[in-house]
This record gives structure tokens, C-alpha cells and sequence, in this order.
């Protein structure tokens, strides 16, 4: 991938150990970008940093309102859960609402990462199944869509209408045709797209009202659900949970595999997208939560905020043996953006 540049850095006594490029872009729901490092046309897969997007449809359709669905049931179809039992519950019911049963899902089994889930299923001599997986809920958010338009059993196919109707919507709310798809770890189908076109995107659902119309409406029904029900968008412990608690409203953050992470600033209008290179969530979180503090929504005294921001490296003994942080040209001293 050309043109990355040090986003964030392992310091220990002093000395830079590793270094974590990437991309990162803040735009505006103009499509103006306000910043970036990197290359902005870099195309990358959003991976579940796009579910949002991909959730439009299940809105804009009158799906969700036909199967009654609330702000907690649209949270997690935009989520990347761990399994816990606030998660996988949720998935339950919802399914059985639509008359359907883990077997109709086709994101494939999946250990939860919930420690409690996790060693009540070791307990009991358990297997994980579908509904553990942490896609589970956006699979349900597609089948309450594939109930609404009549399509086949077989919605993760990519000339599925469930899956024509997101590509439509990711499409548009990126501005450019996708350059191509890969399979994602859900067996759904991920559409390529350019960082600086992910940024833009996800900006749109920042200003619901410049959107406007239906798909406007959806925008701010799911942005405003992940805000409310954060915990549902991740879980304890979790990046995007954390950090959307810290940040009080003010922002609807998304993780994705792979090292890339998204935020939308409805108070402002602005959507960030980033992509570390080597894909790894260490570096993501650190660059985002830098990113965030940039943009005045985040407090670096935070305890959540610090310990991604500046993440210390703890050894086997607890000595302090180094830190994650975001390098100099990313945060700035967290001068504002």
C-alpha cells in the first residue's frame, strides 16, 4: 500500500521499537477534506467499520419499522458484539420475532469473546453457534431486509437483492462506483472503497439533514442508536463502546478487522476514516482516539480516552515497560483541528 505514513509508535526507554503506518482522512459532509495522512485514494476493504452503511437499507426500506424494531435492535445491526449475553439475547428474540431460528443465519459459529459467555459455554460443555458470532446482529438486520423484499434464503450471495440494495447504498453515500468485494469474516460480501471515500460517507450520515429524505432519516435513526446504546455496538472493554461513552454524544465510532476505525461528528459534520497498514487495532485505537481528542470530542484525561491514547506496556511483573502513542506528524500535542 504506497504512500502510508507513521501514524503511531511502540516507545520503550526512550527509543522507538515499532512503528505502525497507515491513512487517515477527516472530511466533511461536503466531501471537503479538512485533514490528511497518508494517501487518501488508497483502497482499502471498510470491513465492519461500514456497517452503518450497510444497515441504510434495512431503515430506508420500512423494514424496520414493519418488524418494530427499536434503537437498541438498530444498534446492533450496526455492531461488532462480543457475545455477551445483552448481544446474543437480543439476537434471539429478534429472530424469533421474524419467525426464524439460528439456522437461517449464514454468518458461520464463532467463541464468544465475552469471558462470562465464554466460560458458561466451557461449563456446560457448549458449542458456539451462529448467533455468538459478532456479526450476528447485522445478519439479522439482513434478514429482517430480505423478509421485506421476498428474496431467497441465501441473502449473503452478492446478486442477492439484500446485498444489491447495500452495495446501492454504500455506493452512494461513498460517491464512487466500488472498485470490487471480498468476502468478509461473515461471509457477507465487503465492498472496496478509497479511505478518503469511506471519510466522506460516513460524514453524510454526520448531517442527516443535508442528506436529506429517506435516506437522511435513516442515517440519524442509526447514528443515533449507536449513541444511545453504545455497549450494543461492542461490549465491555471494547474501543468503540468506550470511547463513544467518553465522548457524550458528540460521536458514533466503528471498528473494523484489519486496522481500520471510523467516527461521525454530528455536531460538526464530519466523518473520519483511517486504515493502519499492517492492520493492527492497537495502532487503530491509538490514532483514532488522537484524532477524536484533535477534534475536541474526546478529553485526553479520560481514563478510557488515555488508556488508547497513550497505551503503557505493562510486563509479566507490572513494571511499566514502554507505551503505544500516537506519533508527532497524527496528534500534535492534540493542537486542534
Amino acid at each position: 500500500m504506497a504512500d502510508a505514513v507513521k501514524l503511531v509508535e511502540l516507545v520503550r526507554a526512550g527509543r522507538v521499537e515499532s512503528i505502525h503506518r497507515g491513512h487517515a482522512v477527516v472530511a466533511d459532509f461536503n466531501g471537503e477534506v479538512l485533514a490528511e495522512w497518508g494517501n487518501t485514494d488508497a483502497v482499502i476493504y471498510p470491513r465492519s467499520a461500514c456497517k452503518m452503511l450497510q444497515a441504510l437499507p434495512l431503515v430506508e426500506s420500512g423494514a424496520a419499522d414493519a418488524a418494530g424494531l427499536g434503537g437498541n435492535h438498530l444498534a446492533l445491526s450496526c455492531a461488532s458484539h462480543q457475545g455477551a449475553h445483552m448481544h446474543t439475547d437480543l439476537v434471539t428474540s429478534w429472530l424469533e420475532g421474524l419467525g426464524l431460528a439460528e439456522g437461517d443465519l449464514r454468518c458461520g459459529p464463532q467463541i464468544p469473546n465475552d469471558h462470562e459467555a465464554r466460560a458458561l459455554l466451557r461449563e456446560g460443555f457448549g458449542q458456539p453457534c451462529q448467533i455468538h458470532n459478532n456479526c450476528s446482529g447485522k445478519h439479522t438486520g439482513f434478514l429482517t431486509l430480505n423478509r421485506h423484499l421476498g428474496g431467497g434464503a441465501e441473502y449473503i450471495e452478492i446478486d442477492h437483492p439484500v446485498q444489491k440494495a447495500v452495495r446501492e447504498a454504500f455506493e452512494a453515500m461513498t460517491g464512487a462506483p466500488s472498485p470490487g468485494w471480498g468476502v468478509d469474516g461473515c461471509s457477507a460480501p465487503n465492498f472496496a472503497c478509497k479511505v478518503g471515500d469511506l471519510a466522506r460517507g460516513v460524514a453524510k450520515m454526520a448531517r442527516p439533514d443535508a442528506l436529506g429524505g429517506v435516506r437522511g432519516k435513516a442515517a440519524k435513526r442509526l447514528i443515533n442508536a449507536m449513541m444511545a446504546h453504545p455497549l450494543l455496538v461492542a461490549g465491555e472493554t471494547r474501543a468503540c463502546s468506550e470511547l463513544m461513552i467518553a465522548a457524550k454524544g458528540k460521536a458514533a465510532i466503528k471498528t473494523g478487522a484489519e486496522g481500520v476505525f471510523v467516527a461521525i461528528l454530528p455536531g460538526r459534520g464530519l466523518g473520519v476514516a483511517l486504515k493502519i497498514e499492517d492492520g493492527n487495532s492497537r495502532a487503530s485505537e491509538s490514532a483514532m482516539a488522537a484524532l477524536l481528542v484533535r477534534l475536541g470530542v474526546l478529553n485526553p484525561d479520560d481514563p478510557a480516552v488515555q488508556k488508547r491514547l497513550c497505551k503503557p506496556e505493562i510486563n509479566r511483573r507490572g513494571i511499566l515497560a514502554g507505551s503505544i502513542r500516537p506519533h508527532d506528524r497524527l496528534y500534535q500535542g492534540g493542537a486542534a483541528l
